[in-house]
């Protein structure tokens, strides 16, 4: 299902540092039911993006947000529940969603798929897909690119960069 996934917003972060506060402004704006879909190369600052979203939305010891790699799936309690998803072994991820874990990504709370690229078919409409990228020559910079639906996610970029 190829839903709209227009480029709402595209900002450079300059550091891991500025990368995860672009995370934390976001996790200020979401809401219960928002799912965040990130791709990226390995390297590319998906975890650290992922621990500022954590820190915005309130969850308790965001600090200790990690890559769900291995894990599959953490779950983070806070005022909104954070589920912290890892598509890197997709096989794995994939018998995890079958198996009811898919409940999750349209729950209460707010899910973020890494490797969401890996798991596409899975990813429900209304997802923000965030894409993570190295500039060539610029190793401590991040260029990340917001698409989706603007209708849906238009207010709650706005004023992000």
């Amino acid at each position: 299902m190829i839903e709209d996934r227009r480029l709402l917003l595209e900002v450079t972060t300059r550091s891991p540092g500025e990368t995860e506060s672009l995370g934390e402004a976001l996790g200020r704006r979401l809401e219960r039911g928002r799912g965040l879909a990130l791709v990226g190369e390995l390297g590319a600052g998906k975890t650290i993006f992922a621990k500022g979203v954590a820190r915005g939305l309130g969850v308790e010891g965001a600090e200790e947000v990690s890559s769900p790699s291995y894990l599959l799936m953490l779950e983070y309690p806070g005022p909104v529940p954070f589920y912290h998803f890892d598509g890197y072994f997709a096989a794995k991820e994939r018998t995890f969603l079958l198996d009811g874990g898919q409940v999750l990504l349209e729950g209460d709370g707010v899910a973020l798929v890494e490797w969401a690229d890996r798991l596409e078919e899975w990813i429900p409409p209304g997802f923000l897909w965030i894409h993570l990228r190295i500039p060539p020559g610029r190793p401590g910079e991040r260029i990340l690119s917001f698409r989706g639906n603007s209708s849906s996610w238009g207010r709650v970029l706005e004023g992000l960069e």
